[in-house]
């Protein structure tokens, strides 16, 4: 016996294409048949050979005997009930013919129980049964029991003891299979195509038609296409499909098609029921036509049980007891076939035809065209029969597909529709369930899309006549619900059906249809569409599922929410109930686990451990993010308010778990800080989820608090900023101690910053991410203070950097201004110049800051700059993350109407706190670059090459002492500074090199002392020489922009341009500037010189190799002449303090002394008073 599973039909199907192969692969040399050898497969019935017979042939010599292979298939049936059958009627195994490791993983379902006898034959169906999430379940159509047939519908997911309510027709008194109901339906089918006078044509016709149309000649293209459309090719292939989709074999067809044939010529075109058809086929099939005894009598079995549906319910009883007795005689092997003459066949046919012409005689109860008696005494058996049909559609390989030619089956099902009573809404209805069967067999949404739409047709409708509306509430159908039995009609059972199931699923819709949105969509659809309370059609409903209205509408769908998740929530109860046990065991503590748990939040961690309300948390935040992304979109369609009822109902659940543990947290634990952050993320997903709604509605709800906030907020406040406190100590300590390590040299040749500012951030990054990590709400205080945190340690780091650099102005020589004049006794004593000697910390800071260390410094302050970018960025994008957190948290009161208002002030502060913290530290080490390039550029230029540079430069003479031998030295010192710092400031530092080096032309120039006067020729030379040093610093186009080193060399050159100008010009320039000569005592710098100030001219004048400027310096200002002074070089022994030569070969710089610069003072006062007469002399030699 065979059953509607489609499992099962694959298997046999597969059994039927193996036994073909095997027998067509040349294996079986011979095929014996008791017709003699034969080499065609289309008189075998390979149903009913044995395969183990076929292998045992293979083996021994490849010789098939047709009749002994079906004599051993039958004794195999036959043979005793075995433990493996035993198992088989419990459910637990499949008897296979086949290896089920070929076909994939096993059947998830039990098989349904096997009958042992015709008396107790019921007809088969599938039980409700549990599968796997994504697992298809099989199709179901029947379970018929003892009194009543119901089809029911099996779980797409795991539901539990969930009552399905099921449509029900009355039982089927001869227990008619499912193989019985689907033959049965195709001698149906086919007689209404034949008797609608649908030309079908066997194979032999259809070659005999395709020569004739050859040789009849050519017709024109569009002919051609309608007659191919209309021919009876078409025809045959339809009905080829129908026949392979019903599983009917080629044998079993042309029996039935020739038999047809030869009754519908005699008859007038659609005159005919379903008694007469299988009258017809008893009278014209014989059992010489079967290739076994055994499918004949199995045959001829099915057309009696079919006489004894329709033609029992004759209320005449002499007719009812004949009619019982002649088939009982037909259904008898020995009487029908043996003793009784084909004359008393035909006699006992002809009573039987009688009785049911009588009854096709009658006229129907109610008044439809073309209704007969059976339309209402053997619905039972019609509506079966047609759901057969209908199922046809489906493709036998592949359950969850439509066949292609599913229209043109369709199209000629309504052929069907007056023999077996069907309506169009009738029809409309039966496709429905049938589709909606396969859907929940499948879980193809396909299927489910075209029961809705078949739905939306019988819904939408146009209203019936009274005559029909009276037809179809008199097809009864039987409910059972929680033990008690409904009756309704037909329809109503099947609505109702399809409603119970949707019910069922969407009770519980967080479990079955999870990461399904679509799906849930078309069921939720379904469920309100089919869910009707009166099942009345209503023609102005659209297809919404509003055919109810709309108070119905809300009070399912919040029924729905309200019991899913109460379903949700006894699952997610028992996940913590094991998760109590676990938490508990591993605490050893086994007394009292909910109390001990919930208020001992101090309890001591252990390591993988998970505390209860996270996991219970956790748990509830899956919840609330399906319900945010798939349910409530959906629900909100005709409810709402439906994600507000989810919010307030998951947030009471927690809550109340929660409160007890709250009340003795006093600090910060690993459990507290991971419960309260669990709890703070369930809250802002339940506040993200109740105003998802508030932005789309006017709900009274959106104008005040949802619901009780968490009291989280007062509780981690306080707690935090004692963490915060305890960390600024911290870092202060590690910052201090990094900086002492610091050895101010390279991590590598990429990372070029100190390693105790790597240190350094690296302590304050882990002290926000911490921070952060806390998920708890917080105020703008709590920021305040971990920025105030950060500001404190990284200015105590830039100030321990800066208080290191020696001021500039120890590294500039002091001079006295001579007036030139060549010695006139070259071994006459020289005077000397008395020096000050730098203090011995100064020395020893300057040693210290070598300029591969300042290198390394500079390159730590622009680290600092990048980092507090960086870290500004993630501490901006971490506050943001939790904001719903902070202004939900700290404020119970606070609305979403109020929500942008104070997020917007709340911006305003954050951004203020940035500028007094991060934006200072970032100002600060940009001042700190400054600072440090110009003191290393002086460092360079005014002590590491102040021999070369400041002593030997022009020294004596221009000509001797040129800039071409100093150029490598500055070559060197840019390729080692360029080689250490960092790219994005190289050009900085280069720039004040370039600088400090023309401040060093400027010094030479002005104040270069007794041994350095300036010709005309040697303005040309110098003049040359900082044209290619210019050139030096541009180094083609790699180096500083041209524009730049013009900008800051043009003080330079109009320096050389006075030393250029007439004696007598300088002199009349410095009259006019002398009201403004400063009275301080300090030599004034490069940058604070402008062009026409007296004291740059007076420097000019002392230093301008010319006996007229030298005359005037002697009579007005009594300037010492410069041959006074020795022209001993900086490295000269000759110098009279002992302590001058050791601070030389120490490369240490020097000052002018006090007494110098009293002198220098006396000079100005004098200019000051002599102004007027100086202006009206003439000037001689």
């Amino acid at each position: 016996m065979e059953f509607s599973n489609p499992t099962l039909r694959k298997y046999r199907d597969d059994r039927r294409r193996l036994l073909e192969f095997v027998l067509s692969s040349g294996l079986i040399k011979e095929i014996r048949t008791p017709a003699g050898p034969t080499t065609s497969f289309s008189s075998i019935n390979f149903d009913s050979i044995s395969t183990d017979y076929v292998l045992e042939c293979i083996n021994s010599g490849g010789v098939l005997d047709v009749s002994q292979a079906r004599k051993r298939y039958y004794d195999e049936s036959s043979q005793p009930i075995t433990f493996l059958q035993m198992h088989l009627r419990s459910g637990d195994v499949y008897y296979l013919h086949s290896d089920p490791n070929s076909m994939g993983s096993p059947p998830f379902r039990m098989p349904p129980p096997m009958p042992m006898n015709h008396a107790d034959f019921v007809e088969l169906s599938k039980s409700e049964t549990n599968y796997p999430a994504g697992k298809k379940s099989p199709p179901l159509f029947q379970e018929t029991r003892k009194n009543c047939q119901v089809t029911t519908v099996p779980d797409l997911n795991c539901m539990g003891n969930t009552t399905v309510l099921s449509a029900v027709l009355p039982t089927l008194k001869t227990g008619f299979s499912d193989d019985d109901l689907r033959e049965s339906a195709y001698e149906v089918f086919l007689a209404c195509m034949m008797f609608s006078r649908v030309e079908i044509y066997s194979n032999e016709a259809k070659k005999r038609e395709r020569s004739a149309r050859f040789l009849g000649g050519l017709k024109n293209r569009r002919e051609k296409r309608h007659v191919e459309h209309e021919s009876p090719d078409r025809n045959l292939k339809i009905h080829e499909t129908i026949r392979m989709q019903m599983q009917i074999s080629e044998a079993t067809d042309t029996l039935i098609r020739r038999r047809l044939t030869q009754f519908a010529s005699g008859k007038p075109c659609g005159d005919i029921d379903v008694p007469q058809l299988s009258l017809a086929l008893l009278t014209g099939i014989l059992r010489t036509d079967f290739p076994s005894e055994k499918s004949y009598i199995h045959w001829k079995n099915r057309q009696a049980n079919v006489l004894e549906e329709l033609l029992s319910s004759d209320h005449n009883k002499n007719r009812k007891q004949m009619i019982g007795a002649s088939l009982t005689k037909i259904r008898n092997p020995e009487e029908w076939d043996l003793k009784m003459s084909p004359s008393e066949r035909s006699d006992f046919l002809l009573v039987i035809r009688q009785v049911a012409l009588a009854l096709t005689s009658m006229p129907g109860r109610f008044g439809i065209e073309g209704e007969t008696y059976y339309w209402t005494t053997g619905y039972h058996l019609n509506i079966r029969l047609y759901e057969k049909i209908l199922c046809s559609v489906f493709d036998i390989l592949e359950d969850s597909q439509i066949i292609e030619e599913s229209e043109e089956i369709l199209e000629l099902t309504k052929l069907t529709w007056s023999m077996l009573g069907i309506t169009q809404k009738l029809h409309h209805a039966l496709f429905a369930w049938v589709l909606f069967q396969q859907f929940v067999a499948t879980e193809d949404m396909a299927l489910l899309d075209y029961a809705l739409c078949e739905v939306d047709k019988v819904l939408s409708a146009e209203m019936c006549d009274d005559r029909e509306v009276a037809y179809t509430n008199s097809l009864t159908s039987s409910t059972f619900s929680n033990g008690h039995e409904m009756r309704l009609s037909l329809m109503q059972s099947i609505f109702l059906s399809i409603s119970s199931w949707c019910d069922s699923k969407l009770q519980d819709y967080h479990l079955h249809f999870s990461k399904k949105k679509l799906f849930f969509e078309r069921v939720v659809t379904m469920a309100l569409s089919a869910g009707n309370e009166d099942f009345v059609p209503h023609i102005s409903s659209e297809f919404t599922g509003v055919g109810t209205s709309s108070v119905l509408v809300t009070g399912k769908i919040r029924g729905y929410v309200e019991k899913s998740l109460d379903a949700a929530c006894r699952r997610v109860s028992f996940v913590l109930y094991l998760s109590i046990i676990n938490f508990c065991d591993c605490n050893h503590n086994k007394v009292d686990l909910w109390s001990q748990v919930t208020c001992s939040p101090s309890s001591e961690y252990i390591k993988d451990t998970i505390h209860p309300l996270v996991t219970l948390a956790n748990e509830l935040n899956l919840i609330v993010e399906e319900d945010l992304s798939i349910f409530s979109p959906v629900l909100s369609q005709w409810y709402r308010e439906c994600a507000m009822i989810s919010a307030k109902k998951l947030h009471q659940f927690y809550g109340e778990r929660l409160k007890p543990f709250l009340r003795d947290v006093t600090c910060l634990t690993m459990d507290v800080r991971k419960v309260l952050s669990a709890a703070v993320a369930l809250e802002a997903c339940l506040i993200k989820l109740h105003t998802s709604v508030c932005k789309e509605t006017k709900s009274p709800s959106a104008n005040g608090p949802a619901f009780d906030y968490f009291p989280i907020a007062e509780i981690s406040g306080p707690i935090i900023l004692d963490w915060i406190v305890a960390q600024h100590e911290r870092i202060l300590e590690w910052t201090a101690r990094a900086f002492e390590l610091e050895d101010w040299e390279p991590l590598s040749l990429q990372q070029k910053q100190a390693a105790s500012a790597i240190e350094v951030f690296r302590i304050i990054e882990e002290t926000v991410d911490q921070f952060f990590e806390f998920s708890l709400p917080m105020d703008i205080i709590h920021l305040q203070a971990l920025l105030s945190i950060i500001f404190h340690s990284l200015d105590a780091y830039l100030s321990k950097m800066s208080i290191q650099l020696v001021e500039k102005k120890f590294f500039y020589p002091s001079t006295t201004l001579t007036r030139y004049k060549e010695a006139a006794f070259p071994i006459v004593k020289k005077k000397v110049v008395e020096h000050s000697i730098l203090d011995d910390e100064v020395h020893r800071q300057l040693d210290i800051l070598a300029t591969s260390k300042l290198c390394i410094r500079l390159n730590t302050y622009r680290y600092i700059q990048k980092q507090i970018t960086v870290l500004e960025d993630g501490i901006r994008k971490s506050w943001e993350a939790i904001t719903p957190c902070r202004v939900y948290g700290c404020s119970a009161e606070m609305t979403p109407g109020s929500l942008g208002t104070s997020v917007d002030l709340n911006d305003e502060s954050v951004t203020e706190l940035f500028v007094a913290t991060l934006d200072c530290i970032r100002d600060s080490a940009g001042h700190a670059i400054k600072r440090t390039c110009d003191f290393l550029g002086a460092k360079i230029v005014f002590w590491d090459m102040r021999d070369s540079f400041l002593f030997n430069l022009y020294h004596g003479g221009v000509e001797g002492n040129r800039l071409d031998d100093l150029l490598p030295q500055f070559d060197s010192a840019l390729n080692n500074v360029c080689r250490l710092i960092d790219e994005t400031i190289r050009d900085l530092v280069v720039s004040s090199i370039y600088k400090a080096s023309l401040e060093g032309f400027v010094w030479l120039l002005l104040d270069g002392g007794p041994s350095r006067a300036f010709s005309d020729t040697d303005i040309s030379m110098i003049e040359e020489d900082l044209s290619v040093f210019e050139d030096l610093f541009v180094a083609n186009g790699e180096g500083l922009p041209r524009s730049l080193i013009e900008e800051e060399s043009k003080f330079v050159h109009q320096i050389l341009s006075l030393f250029s100008l007439q004696t007598q010009s300088v002199i009349q320039m410095l009259m006019e500037s002398s009201e403004h000569i400063s009275v301080d005592t300090t030599s004034p710098r490069y940058a604070q010189r402008y062009l026409g100030d007296a004291e740059t001219l007076i420097r000019v004048l002392c230093h301008k190799k010319d006996r007229e400027a030298s005359k005037f310096l002697k009579r007005r200002y009594q300037l010492p002449p410069s041959s006074d002074y020795g022209e001993t070089s900086s490295e000269d022994s000759s110098f009279h303090s002992p302590l001058l030569a050791d601070i030389v070969k120490r490369s240490a710089s020097f000052r002018w002394s006090d007494k110098s610069q009293s002198s220098f003072k006396f000079m100005k006062k004098k200019l000051q008073e002599a102004t007027w007469d100086i202006k009206h002399v003439t000037w001689s030699k």
